[in-house]
């Protein structure tokens, strides 16, 4: 059986997402669907705004067969880390195609980017524009540009996600099919539109107590009854917190700190009376907004840069259906991929640990149960298999 990946979110899940499932079900109907989720935190530096279960149910009601959570190294790195980390992933389970929104659904002008980007020439066209004083994503598109990169690939979102997935797969030389399918709407606007709504428009509904399942797919609607949604809102005390009480040598090892940006981020902690303010005091130019969010959480969370850097030791199940496990028992050859629920020991397993139990400082509601979650199983209740 061939595989589909789909690196994801699903921050929450909505029409968008099901329309892509449905495409790759529609164009290879013999495929697996693999789908590799961020868990309790998400690459822009926030809590999920549900838990991954719920989640991860919602992908297998909309007809994946196998979801894998993204470990939080890969999910709370950069768009580079995020893409590279995903593939790497998936191309250990041998998946020959990766789906993916985009713009553009031209694969030859996202890969002429991709190869733009490893050009050895890239790395001084780079530093150039960084010496103009550019943000770092402002000075990354201007470099690509210089070698010949399409200007409009390097300055849409999605698009610039897409180009770093094919990076990947060129750098770690994987025999994996891009399968860009077209992103439609927008992926920024607060409104949320009826077919094609934005994440951010939904999340906003949902924080605002305003009617937004029928923005999803009616068959996964269920997935969501009685979830409680998480916010960085509701465990900002906690995180001020720990901002306060960090001592020098933590603000200098927790990750995205570099350049001296730790050093503005203590001071501004000590300084400043909420989260807004600190990161708006600490924003330049130079940093976008996200790499701040980003080393915020991280810094609450106890991830220096040596912790992001190191590879996760295995990868979650999440949820499966029966061909979810029929994929498992012909590509878990070496035990890498671990049911939810399975003890592990080591420093990873109790970081992991640790990590999922601040997760609930963010709910909306008292939940201390994060720890004790099960495999979804949509088919014969079974245990995921064990290598």
């Amino acid at each position: 059986m061939a595989l589909t990946g789909i690196i994801c979110e699903y921050n929450p899940f909505h029409r968008g997402h099901g329309r892509q499932i449905s495409c790759i079900r529609a164009a290879f109907p013999d495929d697996g669907i693999v789908c590799l989720m961020s868990g309790h935190y998400v690459q822009r530096g926030q809590p999920a705004i549900f838990p991954p279960m719920v989640r991860a149910k919602a992908a297998l009601l909309a007809g994946a067969d196998l979801v894998l959570e993204l470990p939080v190294n890969v999910s709370l790195s950069s768009a580079e880390g995020f893409a590279r980390g995903g593939v790497e992933i998936l191309g250990r389970l041998g998946t020959e195609r990766l789906c993916f929104g985009a713009e553009t659904e031209d694969v030859g002008k996202l890969t002429h980017a991709a190869q733009c980007l490893l050009s050895p020439r890239f790395s001084e066209e780079l530093r150039q524009a960084l010496d103009l004083g550019l943000s770092f994503p402002a000075a990354r598109s201007r470099a690509a540009q210089a070698l010949g990169a399409d200007a409009e690939v390097l300055s849409r979102p999605n698009d610039i996600l897409a180009t770093e997935y094919l990076k990947a797969i060129l750098e770690l030389q994987l025999p994996m099919t891009p399968y860009p399918i077209r992103r439609q709407g927008d992926y920024h606007d607060l409104k949320a539109d009826r077919e094609n709504p934005s994440a951010t428009a939904l999340r906003r509904r949902i924080l605002m107590q305003q009617p937004w399942l029928s923005y999803v797919p009616e068959e996964v609607q269920t997935a969501f009854l009685g979830a409680v949604p998480h916010d960085l809102r509701y465990g900002e005390r906690a995180v001020l917190g720990k901002l306060r009480t960090m001592e020098e040598e933590e603000f200098e090892a927790i990750a995205y700190g570099g350049e001296g940006l730790w050093r503005k981020l203590m001071h501004e902690s000590r300084r400043q009376n909420t989260l807004e303010e600190i990161l708006t005091a600490v924003k330049s130019k130079r940093y976008t907004r996200t790499r701040l969010d980003r080393m915020v959480m991280c810094a609450f969370l106890g991830l220096t840069a040596e912790k992001l850097a190191e590879p996760a030791p295995y990868v979650r199940i999440l949820a499966m259906n029966s061909r979810g496990r029929a994929i498992l028992r012909q590509r878990n050859t070496g035990g890498y991929f671990v049911n939810l629920g399975k003890h592990m020991e080591g420093n990873y397993a109790r970081q992991e640990e640790k990590l999922i139990r601040l997760y609930g400082l963010f709910a909306g509601e008292v939940e201390l149960d994060a720890l004790r979650h099960k495999v979804v199983l949509m088919d014969k209740p079974i245990a995921a298999p064990e290598a």
